[in-house]
């Protein structure tokens, strides 16, 4: 150090003794520098005072809830629509078109699209997976429920599984508290998601179904599949007794059944959620209603259904009549469904 201050000049203005101390001198800060340093502390302190004491090791901890993000508005969902309005036109051609022939048409094809396509393969098989089956089957039923002119497979399903999880509450898309009795019958398709978030809401509620390339080419063709009922109609009819058979085949085959069908189902969304009674106690309005039950095979027991969704059988009073449920016990018979869940609980099966 004694050195060092020679080589600067500044040796002769410090005395020996104090050069001895300068390595352990204490410099006293400005007084500016002193409040300065006395503010930050007095803040760190009162930062831990306000932070919460840490965890015990085996104390669990709260999960903090994520905020629902609200859904995008919805857009007017055109195709749906015009492919309504113009199944409801075409009934205005029945009067001139009526044969008996076809009226047996209407109802065989109810049931063949309404009840085996919608009510046991959408409804019971795809959404719920009440029982199993093969593939052939699988994308059969799949098939036959897009000729009831729903919508393709995948938006049923994914439109279906959300009404449970949000049943009668918000995010519902068909509760009657949303907007009435219409807007759960028929003005809610209406309306759809901007498409981004169609695919995310498909990917959400149908995973499943989103990921097979099977269901996603049935899904494909649902609008095709229409005009190619509609041709076999018409050979059909025109074989039997020409042009005019022809007509009313597809007039009645298509256009009255497809609208009959769709009313059918869509009294379960409305009527089945404001009359009717009650079996089971719980949040939602679903209601067991015996005039639905009957129009579309069983579905009208719909407080029985939405009180245990996964049940084949949605009849749980000996009056409860549900003839989608013979259908897959027929299944069952012939050996083309299996694991059929025919039971409330696990715990009720007998061994």
């Amino acid at each position: 150090m004694a050195t060092l201050l020679r080589k600067h000049g500044k040796m002769s203005s410090i005395p020996n003794s104090a050069l001895n101390l300068i390595p352990f001198a204490t410099v006293e800060a400005p007084p500016k520098v002193r409040e300065y340093a006395k503010t930050r502390l007095e803040k760190k302190v009162v930062r831990q005072e306000r932070r919460e004491p840490d965890p015990e090791p085996n104390e669990k901890q709260p999960k903090r809830k994520r905020e629902a993000k609200p859904e995008p508005k919805q857009v007017l969902n055109w195709a749906a629509i015009i492919w309504l309005g113009l199944l409801h036109v075409g009934c205005l051609f029945a009067p001139f078109f009526f044969s008996w022939q076809a009226v047996v048409l209407v109802i065989a094809l109810h049931w063949l699209t309404g009840g085996i396509g919608i009510c046991l393969g959408f409804h019971r098989y795809l959404t719920h997976s009440s029982f199993a089956t093969y593939n052939w089957v699988r994308y059969s039923l799949a098939f036959l429920g897009g000729l009831a002119g729903e919508g393709s497979v995948i938006d049923w399903v994914a439109n279906h599984r959300k009404h449970h999880a949000h049943s009668d509450e918000e995010g519902d898309p068909h509760s009657p508290r949303e907007g009435g009795a219409w807007w759960s019958h028929l003005w809610w398709m209406a309306w759809q998601l901007p498409t981004y978030s169609q695919v995310a809401h498909l990917r959400r509620w149908a995973p499943d179904l989103v990921k097979d390339k099977g269901m996603r080419w049935i899904a494909r063709l649902f609008l095709p599949s229409q005009f190619m009922l509609a041709g076999v109609l018409f050979g059909l009819g025109y074989l039997l007794g020409g042009t005019y058979m022809g007509c009313s085949f597809v007039v009645y085959g298509s256009f009255v059944r497809l609208v009959f069908v769709l009313h059918s189902t869509w009294f379960v969304n409305s009527a089945s959620h404001i009359w009717g009674y009650k079996n089971y106690d719980i949040s939602d309005d679903s209601r067991n209603n015996w005039w639905v039950a009957i129009i579309a095979y069983g579905e009208g027991w719909h407080n029985n259904h939405h009180a245990y969704p996964r049940m084949a059988p949605h009849g749980h009073k000996w009056w409860e009549f549900d003839m989608t449920y013979m259908a897959i016990r027929t299944l069952k018979a012939v050996g083309l469904a299996w694991d059929v869940v025919d039971y409330k609980k696990k715990s009720d099966i007998q061994a």
